[in-house]
Parts: structure tokens; sequence; C-alpha cells
């Protein structure tokens, strides 16, 4: 069977020198349909590649320019709400300070001025200052404790209607719960008031645990205000590997997922390993540690 063809007829206009006729060539008409199959092609891919290099640029936009474009959309609501934040945690950074130094700075003196009055004349009394040691530690130590009973038994109990300020989204420097705060800090100053103010094993024994109050409650400050919940700026506590299990540990017990565990604070992820949620803390260390680098 003889091909098909088309007749293309080339026409040379009427402004010629020489007055020719039409010119006429044949074309096959596979010729002709493998020419358009690949012009087709080639404009299909010329799109489809158009295509590809508009959504790449999309995709790989500079960060800079990434972060550009989002601090743009931040509205003065926004920013006055940043701005409060930011100075709510200035006041509590100030009110930290300036309470960890006169804690610590009364303290020294404290313990300077009464071992002082334990060696007068050269003559230590051991058992005194030994008991005096023994009881700074092992308050410290049990505070952690009383702290984990009293959080499950009253604050998440009788006491719920101030410590739920706590759990709440805090409008200010301070909140009702930092009442508890106050409250521990009243028997510490009797007990190192009673035993700076008198000689003798028991004196030096109440010294001691008033010591070791002070010393939980000046560290519960760093770690539970500032580590955790971020009321300040804590520095270079926050890359302490342990550290960051506690404040990732406090953080499960504000989420519920573990119904409330842990209740404590330096052991807390002592509790989350007897109730079987290291996978959970395990997790939310990941999250922090990613949130804090970027």
């Amino acid at each position: 069977m003889a091909a098909s063809s088309v007749t293309v007829t080339y026409n040379f206009g009427r402004k010629t020198l020489l007055a020719r006729k039409p010119i006429s060539k044949t074309i096959p008409s596979s010729v002709l349909a493998s020419s358009t199959a690949a012009h087709l092609k080639k404009k299909r891919w010329n799109v489809l590649r158009l295509v590809m290099e508009k959504k790449t640029e999309k995709d790989h936009k500079p960060q800079e320019e990434t972060n550009t474009e989002r601090w743009t959309v931040i509205t003065p609501r926004v920013a006055q709400r940043l701005e409060r934040k930011r100075s709510e945690r200035n006041t509590y950074l100030v009110a930290a300070i300036m309470s960890s130094l006169g804690v610590t700075s009364a303290a020294a003196m404290a313990v300077y001025y009464r071992f002082s009055w334990q060696t007068e004349f050269g003559e230590y009394i051991l058992p005194e200052m030994l008991g005096t040691f023994a009881l700074s530690v092992g308050s410290a130590v049990g505070m952690e404790f009383w702290a984990r009973w009293a959080h499950r038994a009253l604050w998440h109990a009788s006491l719920w209607h101030m410590h739920e300020s706590h759990h709440q989204a805090r409008d200010g420097p301070f909140e009702l719960n930092d009442i508890f705060a106050i409250i521990n800090v009243v028997p510490a100053i009797a007990l190192l008031s009673y035993g700076f103010f008198n000689k003798g094993l028991f004196p030096g024994l109440c010294f001691g645990a008033g010591l070791g109050i002070t010393t939980f409650g000046m560290a519960y400050m760093f770690v539970h205000d500032g580590l955790v919940h971020r009321r300040f700026p804590v520095g270079p506590i926050a890359d302490v590997p342990y550290l960051r299990k506690v404040a990732a540990a406090h953080y499960l017990h504000h989420s519920c997922i573990l119904n409330g565990v842990p209740y404590g604070l330096f052991l807390g992820p002592k509790e989350i390993e007897e109730v079987g949620g290291m996978e959970e803390l395990e997790k939310e260390v990941l999250r922090r540690t990613k949130k804090s680098k970027r």
C-alpha cells in the first residue's frame, strides 16, 4: 500500500523580485506525525521542567527569607504580649537574684559565726559540728520526699484552689502558688534563728535542719521555676543531662500523660521509671533538646 502524504505549499509572497510559482513539497504523513509527537513531547517536558523548577525554588527558600516572612506576620497584639512576657521574666529574674544573694550571704554569715562560737579557745565541739552538717544534708534530701507527699496529698487535693494557678496560663510575674514557697521559708528561718542564738547539740541540729531547707528551696527555685517553667534564664545548668530529665519529667506531670506522675522534682525520673513511663520520658527529653537547639 502506498504511504499517504501531505502536501505543504510555501508561498514567497507578492513582493519577490522574480514571479515564481508557489513551490509545493510533499511530506510523508509518518514523518509529520513523528515530528508533531516529538514537538508535543518536548513542549510537555518544558512545562514539567518549569513547574519542577518553581516548586524547587519554593521548597528551598533561604532560611533567612523564611524567618523574615514568619516575623512579618506578628500583629501588634502579639508583639505587646511578647513584650509583657519579657518584662515578667526580667521582674522574676531580679527577684530571684536578690533573694538568692540575700539568703546565701545570710546563711554563709550564720554558718561562719555559728562555727566560730564552737571553736572558741581552740576547742572543737565535734559532735555538734557533725550533727549540724548531717542535718543540713538530711533535711535537704528529706525536703524532696516532703514536697512529693505534699504535692500529691495536699496541693492536688484540699489545696487545689491555690495550686491550680500553677497549672494555668500565668498572667503576671507571680502566681498564687508562690505562697507555698513563702510558707516553707517560715520553718527554715525559725530553725536557723534558734540554732544561731543558742549553743548546744540540739540547737546545732536545728541550725543544720534550717540550713538544709534553705538549700533545697534555692535549688528548687532555680530548677523548677527557672529551668522547667522558664520564668528566668538559668544559664549553664540547662545543659546538665540529668536536669534535662528532671525538666522533662515535670513537664509530663503538667501534661497528665502518666496520671499526674511524677509529683516530686529532683527524683521525678525515678518515679516515672517506677510506673513504666521511661519511653514517654525519653520522647520528651528528645523534644525539648531539639527545641532548645532551634
